[in-house]
């Protein structure tokens, strides 16, 4: 797998940490649709837990690009032209003498 790089450890622990808050909170979400097309009492607790854990995974993912972008600030970023990036060529109309 020579494709991309590696993720810095940083980063990368904060994406696990974000895709496991994502999915515990769409586990909350579906148990509070559920609770509540059942009737059940735990209905509003569960709703209330799923609202918070919804803050939470924002947060979360927000964790991911903020720890991102103050590594690359911090450690510098490679920088490699594209291929739409072009050698600069003078214009052969108006060469100084």
């Amino acid at each position: 797998m020579e494709g991309k790089p590696r993720l810095p450890d940083p980063v990368r622990s904060a994406a696990v940490r974000a895709v496991l808050v994502v999915a515990l909170t769409l586990v909350l979400v579906m148990a509070a649709v559920l609770c509540t097309l059942a009737g059940v009492w735990a209905a509003l607790p569960v709703v209330l837990v799923a609202v918070a854990g919804s803050v939470v995974a924002t947060w979360a993912v927000l964790d991911v690009w903020i720890t991102r972008q103050v590594w690359a600030q911090r450690h510098g970023v490679v920088s490699e032209p594209s291929s739409a990036a072009r050698e600069h060529r003078p214009r052969r109309g108006n060469r100084p003498r």
